[in-house]
């Protein structure tokens, strides 16, 4: 499924060019070893297509930073889920290398070459295996259950799809339909073998999570650890607390209610103006040191091939 484009890249004056290129190079690496190289081997394809509406919505930038929160909302809603990550992870302790690393399993999975990602999902997968424990109601889960792996893949395609629909532009059903479908080869590498694989599968696993989603301070806690952690450069740390609220604003009503978002974590109508310009420029800004480049230039395609001005429901 192929998406219309509106402009074509944005390239910015060289100096703040170079100076976003190497910021953005800094999300993507490894804290330790040598990182993954988005642009080798020659040829060997990704998990998903470099037509597919994965590719669009993930080299968004502003998506990637509201839907990544909109999902570990969710997340934390599930009291199994919830306990693995805030006590078996490093999410309080360092929360902007958990989500730089988190961001590039992301691109790892979307964008590297799949034997790539392969091995690095086996690796999570070992680590998953490792984690088990009981809530404080007396639930006891394990990491790699595979409920607990559906739910987790479903709330990040639900975050991201939906970050990029109301904040980029809208996506129709049929473009709906592909993205989950296009998640199925990583789900199923990740042991989420029930993962929805479709927009009316989404919803149903939402519909069946009523009974177990919950309210906890740790909700909170997150969201003020995400609001001053100094996880953006420079002026715009600035806007963290909209990218936050924006976050908030993408879950279902009824999972707001249930956690205890009341208004105060609702956009304003300019704000949400001002979001969809922010994300319609994001969403032009071609970087060439950032994986959806160079995962184009290992297919032989040209760096601006995801930027390029199309017509109607194609892509080049």
């Amino acid at each position: 499924m192929r998406l219309m484009r509106r402009h074509g890249p944005l390239l910015l004056w060289a100096p703040i060019q170079r100076r976003l290129e190497a910021i953005a190079s800094t999300y993507f690496t490894t804290p330790h070893g040598p990182g993954i190289d988005f642009s080798a081997p020659y040829g060997e394809p990704a998990l998903a297509a470099p037509d597919s509406v994965s590719w669009q919505v993930f080299k968004n930038p502003l998506v990637l930073f509201v839907g990544g929160v909109t999902a570990v909302l969710l997340e934390l809603a599930e009291p199994r889920v919830r306990t693995g990550v805030w006590h078996a992870t490093s999410f309080r302790s360092n929360p902007a290398g958990r989500l730089r690393s988190t961001g590039l399993a992301a691109m790892v999975t979307v964008y590297g070459p799949r034997s790539a990602a392969q091995a690095m999902i086996a690796g999570i997968n070992r680590r998953h295996a490792l984690i088990q424990g009981v809530t404080p109601g007396g639930l006891a889960f394990r990491a790699d259950q595979p409920e607990l792996l559906d739910w987790v893949h479903a709330t990040a395609c639900y975050g991201f799809l939906e970050a990029f629909h109301a904040y980029v532009r809208p996506l129709d059903a049929a473009q709906r339909e592909c993205f989950y479908a296009e998640g199925r080869a990583s789900a199923l590498l990740y042991g989420a073998v029930g993962a929805p694989a479709s927009q009316h599968q989404l919803e149903r696993m939402m519909q069946s999570m009523h009974g177990m989603l919950e309210p906890s301070p740790i909700i909170f806690e997150f969201l003020d650890i995400m609001r001053d952690a100094p996880l953006l450069p420079g002026p715009l740390g600035m806007a963290q607390g909209l990218l936050i609220r924006a976050a908030v604003e993408l879950l279902p009503g009824w999972v707001r209610e249930r956690l205890g978002l009341d208004g105060r974590w609702r956009l304003r109508p300019w704000e949400r103006g001002l979001l969809r310009r922010a994300g319609a420029d994001a969403d032009r800004l071609l970087l060439r040191s950032c994986p959806p480049v160079l995962a184009c230039r290992r297919m032989g395609l040209p760096d601006d091939y995801l930027y390029r001005q199309a017509g109607p429901g194609r892509l080049p």
